[in-house]
């Protein structure tokens, strides 16, 4: 039996049930497994901007799964210095009582930062191994970022083992200096029965579209580029641009749609359950995501396998991703280039069976399959 405590600052809670349902889905699948016990600790930082979770259970059943919220003092920038020490000096009393009553043999940290140097300290005052899993902007934007970027390479290094989502950001831990022989690629797994092809005009008219419909879905910040989105749509007579996702940058985009003139033809609808985004998606012709950078976006996956092509920029692991000419087009980082992929793909759309073939490697089964892998191997190399 591995036991395993998963360590998460992106985890779901009651005041927001849509945080890292990636990491959520995740830790289920492995948690599934009959070979596996597992807890999960989901540190809360209160500062005056989190009033709302000051009222969550520290210790509750989430989805079957018992998870520890620990709270520690946050300062209002997840960037400020000491925040990893901060959260591990808040957790270790917390671990060492769990460990009387489930002696965990692993700590499986859910992304860089700044869950992997809490994860660094914690591990070594216990005397036990952990993992570290790389997602996309934890290494990109963290991994950059004067003081905390050491923190990250230092605990890259300390790990007993790294996962990354991708094989591209594989090849960018290693150029922060993270060791290779250290390092897997875990791509993300989806959910085949929930994201499926649909009739595209019946889910279109279910939503009052008339005409193209491109969804795109993520948080509403400049990484993301809905605002290539949305000029992009100026080019295109009669297209909708759906966007799925809250953000600081909500109010900037509002108005560039009005002041092109496409307000009538932008919905915001703010943030959405996970479990709304199969239909938004199966109903899209197109889904547009201009990312800075990523790893595999779960995006990218969950449109192909709803039939659905996806055009993006050639950034991360999209080439995994977007493998074959059906899934969709890689193009630069400019609403022209985005207009044309989308117009192409409007005229000759792939078939939606087609599309889903890129999407059926990347199940949540295989996930866990190697995520047990990884994890064992490394409690193993410790014995």
């Amino acid at each position: 039996m591995l036991r395993v405590l998963t360590l998460s600052t992106l985890f779901p809670n009651a005041a927001r049930p849509t945080l890292g349902v990636f990491v959520e889905r995740q830790t289920l699948g492995l948690a599934a497994r009959p070979d596996v016990a597992l807890q999960v600790v989901a540190p809360v930082g209160l500062h005056s901007h989190y009033r709302p979770l000051v009222g969550l259970a520290q210790c509750e059943t989430w989805k079957g799964l018992t998870v520890h919220r620990p709270v520690y003092r946050a300062w209002p920038r997840l960037g400020a210095k000491g925040t990893a020490a901060r959260i591990a000096d808040a957790l270790l009393p917390v671990l060492r009582d769990i460990r009387m009553r489930f002696a965990f043999d692993v700590i499986d940290a859910e992304y860089f930062w700044p869950d992997g140097p809490a994860a660094m300290r914690l591990a070594d005052a216990l005397g036990i191994p952990f993992s570290i899993k790389a997602r996309g902007s934890d290494i990109h934007h963290w991994g950059v970022q004067p003081g905390i970027g050491v923190e990250i390479v230092e605990a890259g290094q300390c790990a007993d083992g790294l996962l990354a989502v991708s094989a591209a950001l594989r090849e960018d831990m290693i150029g922060l200096g993270m060791p290779s022989e250290r390092i897997r690629v875990h791509h993300t797994g989806i959910d085949l029965d929930r994201f499926q092809p649909v009739e595209r005009a019946a889910a279109k008219a279910e939503l009052g579209v008339v005409g193209p419909l491109l969804v795109t879905a993520g948080a509403l910040i400049e990484r993301k580029g809905q605002a290539i989105a949305i000029e992009a749509i100026k080019e295109l007579s009669g297209a909708t641009l759906i966007l799925v996702g809250e953000g600081p940058d909500r109010a900037a985009l509002e108005r560039l749609a009005q002041r092109l003139g496409v307000s009538d033809r932008v919905r915001f609808l703010g943030s959405r359950p996970h479990a709304d985004l199969p239909a938004l998606l199966a109903a899209a012709d197109v889904a547009v995501q201009p990312s800075g950078f990523e790893g595999i976006a779960n995006v990218w996956v969950e449109a192909m396998a709803c039939g659905t092509p996806v055009v993006t920029c050639d950034v991360g692991g999209a080439r995994e991703a977007i493998d074959r000419v059906a899934a969709g087009q890689l193009v630069a980082r400019e609403p022209a280039a985005f207009a044309k992929a989308i117009r192409s793909l409007l005229a000759e759309p792939p078939p939606q069976a087609a599309v889903r073939a890129a999407a059926e490697r990347f199940s949540w089964e295989r996930n866990a399959a190697e995520l047990f892998s990884h994890l064992s191997g490394i409690v193993m190399r410790r014995a």
